[in-house]
């Protein structure tokens, strides 16, 4: 396995990921606390528009200064994170963890952890204090932030919030 920084010109590869899984449980923010609710369902990886949303939500980060690693199995890519440029909070000392996603194959290999790794280290280096996490609501995701160092946010990004108001919001210590 490969970790290495993804250049623009390789968004395409973001195709090769399979997203998908099985959701046992999502969790729900209630009164600051997380509550858990069964779910039982399969996610299917992205199709077409997904995948092309995808690529462009990569491409614009990267174009506005924001970095992004992947995780490769030879020529494969099998997992990768998203870096934000634009540094967030009321002392606009976090970065916000933008798009972290490993193929279903290779879940639970410490892949994930290795990106989230180069993610906090490149934060480190912009001058950031925390990694900030809007985590999809599925308990996987939320374990494996938490796992991580993710802890619940006492304030969310109003903006981020806005855009997917089921995300469970953390912020990770650097």
């Amino acid at each position: 396995m490969v970790i290495r920084e993804l250049q623009l010109h390789e968004s395409g590869l973001i195709r090769q990921i399979d997203r998908s899984e099985t959701i046992g449980s999502i969790y729900k923010m209630k009164d600051g606390v997380l509550e858990a609710l069964p779910a039982g369902h399969e996610c299917p990886s992205w199709d077409e528009e997904q995948t092309r949303e995808m690529i462009e939500r990569f491409e614009a980060e990267l174009r506005s200064g924001g970095a992004a690693y992947g995780a490769f199995d030879g020529d494969a890519l099998v997992g990768f994170g998203v870096l934000g440029h634009r540094f967030r909070g009321e002392q606009l000392d976090r970065l916000q963890v933008d798009l972290m996603y490993v193929s279903r194959a290779y879940r639970r290999q410490g892949i994930g952890t290795k990106l989230m790794e180069e993610l906090a280290d490149e934060a480190r280096k912009r001058g950031a204090s925390y990694l900030y996490i809007s985590s999809t609501e599925t308990e996987s995701a939320v374990h494996f932030y938490m796992a991580n160092g993710g802890r619940i946010a006492d304030q969310v990004d109003e903006e981020l919030f806005e855009l997917e108001p089921e995300d469970i919001h953390m912020l990770k210590k650097l």
